[in-house]
Parts: C-alpha cells; sequence; structure tokens
C-alpha cells in the first residue's frame, strides 16, 4: 500500500471508528471488552514490528515503554486533571484533557525509548535483548517503589475514559503512521538497516539513527496503548507490563511475519480472540470443559505447531518490501 492509499484507508478507519463510537452503548458489554482488548494489542504488534520486522532489531522491553505510557496518563488524570479542569467541566474537555494525557503518555515512553536506545541500540541481536528485557525489569521496580502511584499494588480509581472509538481510532492511527514511515525515505533505512547493516554502514547510511528512529517511533505508540488500557481496566499494577506482557507481543509479530504490517495484525487479533474462542467453545457442552482447562497448553501447541509449520509467519503475505511512494 502506498502512501496516497494509505491516507485514504485511514480515513475511511476514522469513520469507522466514529461510528463504533456511536454505537458501542448499544453493543454487548463482552463484545466492546473484546474488540478494545483487539485494538491495543494491534497497536502494541505493529509499532513492535516497526522494532522488530522493518528495522531488524530485537527488542524484549516493549511492555516497559507501556507501562511508562499508562502510568503516566493515569497520573495526569488522577493527579493533575483536578487540579487544572473543574470538576463539571464539559465533556468536550474532559475528552481533549485524556487525548492530551495519552499524548503525554506517549511521549513519556518515546524519551524513555530514546535513553535506553541511544546507547544500547549499537549493540546486535542476543546483546541488544538483553538490554531492552533489563529495562523492562528496570520499570517494574523504580514503580512498586512510588508510593503516590500506588507501588506494588497498583494504581487504582482511574477515569473511564477509554471507548471504542479512542482505542480504533489511536490504532488506525498506528497503522497508518507505521505504514506511511516504511513507505518513506526513512524506511528504506529501515530495510537496508534491516538486510545487512554493515553494508548499509558502508554506502553512508547512519544505521543507528534509523535504529533510534524506530525504537523511538515504536515507544511512543506503545505509551499511547498503555494509557488506553489504563483508562479501560481502570486500574494497573507492575505485574501486567512485566516480561510476560512482552513476549506475547513478540509472539503476535512472529506468528504474523516479521516485516508484514498486515500480517502482524491479523495475528494479534487472532491471538486476542483464540483465548475467548477455547472459553466459548468449553461452555458449550460439560464434555468440552477441559478445553477451558487446558487453555495454556493448547495455546502452547498451536504456537509450536504453527513456528515448525510455517516459521516464516502464519500471515507472511508476499516479500517485505516498502511500497512506492
Amino acid at each position: 500500500m502506498n502512501r496516497a492509499g494509505a491516507r485514504r484507508w485511514w480515513v475511511l478507519a476514522m469513520a469507522m471508528a466514529a461510528a463504533m463510537g456511536w454505537l458501542e452503548p448499544r453493543l454487548d458489554i463482552y463484545l466492546a471488552d473484546v474488540v478494545t482488548r483487539v485494538g491495543i494489542n494491534v497497536m502494541l504488534a505493529v509499532s513492535l514490528n516497526l522494532i522488530n520486522g522493518h528495522a531488524g532489531q530485537f527488542s524484549l522491553g516493549h511492555a516497559g515503554f507501556m507501562g511508562v505510557g499508562a502510568y503516566t496518563a493515569a497520573a495526569l488524570t488522577m493527579l493533575a486533571a483536578p487540579r487544572v479542569m473543574p470538576a463539571g467541566a464539559p465533556e468536550w474537555a474532559q475528552q481533549a484533557g485524556f487525548l492530551a494525557a495519552l499524548l503525554a503518555g506517549g511521549l513519556a515512553a518515546a524519551v524513555a525509548g530514546l535513553l535506553v536506545g541511544a546507547p544500547s541500540l549499537r549493540l546486535k541481536g542476543d546483546y541488544l535483548a538483553i538490554v531492552t528485557l533489563g529495562f523492562g525489569q528496570i520499570i517494574g521496580v523504580v514503580v512498586r517503589n512510588i508510593e503516590s502511584l500506588g507501588g506494588a499494588l497498583g494504581l487504582n480509581g482511574i477515569p473511564a475514559r477509554t471507548n471504542l472509538f479512542w482505542v480504533l481510532a489511536a490504532a488506525a492511527t498506528t497503522i497508518y503512521a507505521v505504514t506511511a514511515l516504511v513507505n518513506s525515505t526513512h524506511g528504506r533505512g529501515f530495510i537496508a538497516t534491516h538486510d545487512d547493516e554493515v553494508a548499509a554502514e558502508a554506502m553512508g547510511l547512519d544505521t543507528t539513527r534509523y535504529k533510534i528512529m524506530a525504537f523511538v517511533t515504536g515507544a511512543f505508540f506503545a505509551g499511547v496503548a498503555g494509557g488506553l488500557l489504563g483508562h479501560f481496566k481502570l486500574t494497573i499494577s507492575p505485574k501486567e507490563f512485566d516480561f510476560n506482557r512482552s513476549i506475547e507481543v513478540v509472539v503476535m509479530v512472529i506468528v504474523g511475519g516479521m516485516g508484514r504490517t498486515a500480517g502482524v495484525i491479523a495475528a494479534a487479533a487472532l491471538l486476542t480472540l483464540l483465548p475467548e474462542g477455547l472459553r466459548l467453545v468449553s461452555g458449550l457442552s460439560t464434555s468440552l470443559k477441559w478445553v477451558g482447562e487446558s487453555r495454556p497448553l493448547l495455546y502452547a501447541i498451536l504456537l509450536i505447531a504453527i513456528m515448525l509449520l510455517r516459521p516464516q509467519g502464519l500471515f507472511a503475505w508476499g516479500r517485505r518490501k516498502p511500497a512506492a511512494a
């Protein structure tokens, strides 16, 4: 998809987000919950795909950036907003404040990405993965020791601001931004860095700059996703942004196909819906209750089968390359 096509798709997606926001009060609560989680996971997977798939890095700290965004946005809406916005403020003002909090959460995550990426992205492979893994652990330790953010018990009483419009609009914007970036001149730099970093440097490309750009951009959208999650669940705790959460997002990228945005979107939706599908199957009959009890095992077996039978990714359609502008 070229940039003109991406813009048209984004306009259509925003119209659909507005329609879903209008329909949300009429939807089943469970359905709205599932769609919300799918949208947030799509944001996380697409933003990590920019780092791992397009720029060729291997980050295991994406949940850490998500946590930075979640706590920053929640702190602003809970602690700062009541001091600058009267209790009876109109709805548009509250929504504008929420948007500002989401952007602030994204910017805080981007700054964290810059602080981590600038010194560490000169590393490669396993060494970079270890550094990003350490960053995620550091974020958890820091948050647990800040009592004003709830400490180890987490932060409760976050205002309910996230709805289907915000989630779908943010997911569409993430997809559009990553697609436009990959299809730009910078995207060629990402692909060159991914394919052969030594050759790219020999051609005069500053590969470190491209890696940092991908890292910071991916961290920004992960931070926005964290802000949406916090204002959806109304409570957050450090354990929600641990190593396991990062691995879940990495799995979505690998299953979808590294560097394939459409495939990663499909994988994020599939792996979010799969546990729910297994739960529904287990409820159809008493003889199928074992399905619900064995969901983690079945989930793991399916992932192993996918990696053995389709190592390039379940939805890896075509060759990864930037489209013409």
